[in-house]
């Protein structure tokens, strides 16, 4: 079979639900977002090889606790806009900003995993007044995980999948098979009481149908591509500097203890970039997924902490 036969339909995230799907324009933007109740904002960021699914089970936990819950799909996810360009640290926090905007609000409590949680920490940094509160998963702020990269051999040996990012035409290799490769990402980064649950095969299928849709994988990996490019250009220099701006966003920070592609030592050094109030909370036996392998236990912290 072709990869254009292969290729799947961006529909394909429109999964029904009590939720209700709309797309709204942010940033020079359009976002597809999956929206369920009301009250305070929670902005909810899926990170890698995810889309906003990763959240369905939030959603109404966070709406019966009086919040207005929304997961969106990143851009160059799911049925969000694909452009070529703007994968950078300064645009993803800016699509979150003109996200809140376009939600009707002037701040939001932003819940952020893996690549989400990189974009919740600058956001935070970036954009100071519109986060009212930061939740953080499976993710080090960005200067931390940068050192870590640099000076820390278990870390770079836990990234290894990262780098092969970098190859040109990587997104070939990922789709490949009907993303054969991203269910093996899954399996090696999931904790494995939660791989045999039959909630784990359905989301895996999910995450690799909805990588498939076409422009997705490049899109995915173009973000990590500019991470690792942006060390030796301007561009990145500046990124730096911004985010040398301590967090004033009081900050909870969960983290798996079993996480295989964002070690505990690495995450756990994120808090020494936060001047607000600040809680570490390590997860035995969680891979790097949180809010799919505990859902109950990492919402109970979400609402938590945005009470608080």
């Amino acid at each position: 079979m072709t990869s254009r036969q292969q290729a799947a339909e961006d529909s394909c995230v429109m999964i029904e639900g009590p939720w209700s799907h709309r797309f709204i324009s942010a940033n020079g933007s359009r976002f597809h977002v999956a929206e369920l109740g009301t009250g305070p904002l929670v902005l909810l960021l899926h990170g890698f090889p995810e889309f906003w699914w990763a959240w369905h089970q939030q959603l109404p936990m966070l709406a019966d606790a009086g919040f207005r819950a929304v997961a969106m799909d990143l851009r160059g996810y799911g049925a969000s806009d694909k452009p070529p360009r703007g994968y950078d640290g300064f645009t993803l926090s800016a699509d979150v900003t003109g996200a809140i905007r376009a939600l009707g609000e002037r701040r939001a409590i932003i819940v952020g995993a893996g690549a989400g949680g990189l974009i919740g920490w600058a956001t935070a940094a970036l954009h100071p007044k519109m986060v009212q509160r930061l939740v953080v998963l499976g993710a080090a702020h960005p200067l931390r995980l940068r050192s870590a990269f640099i000076t820390q051999a278990a870390q770079r040996r836990a990234g290894a999948a990262l780098l092969k990012f970098q190859l040109p035409r990587f997104e070939h290799v990922l789709t490949r098979d009907n993303a054969a490769l991203v269910g093996d990402l899954l399996d090696e980064w999931t904790g494995p009481a939660f791989q045999s649950t039959a909630a784990y095969a359905e989301y895996a299928a999910k995450c690799r149908e909805a990588m498939r849709i076409p422009q997705a994988a490049f899109c995915a990996l173009e973000a990590y591509r500019w991470a690792f490019r942006s060390t030796m250009r301007l561009h990145g220099y500046r990124f730096v500097r911004a985010m040398k701006q301590p967090v004033i966003t009081p900050t909870l920070q969960l983290q798996g203890s079993l996480d295989t592609v964002m070690i505990p030592a690495t995450a756990q050094g994120s808090g020494r970039y936060v001047l607000a109030d600040y809680e570490w909370r390590l997860l035995d036996g969680i891979g790097h997924f949180p809010h799919v392998e505990t859902p109950d236990l990492v919402t109970g912290e979400i609402i938590r902490w945005a009470k608080g």
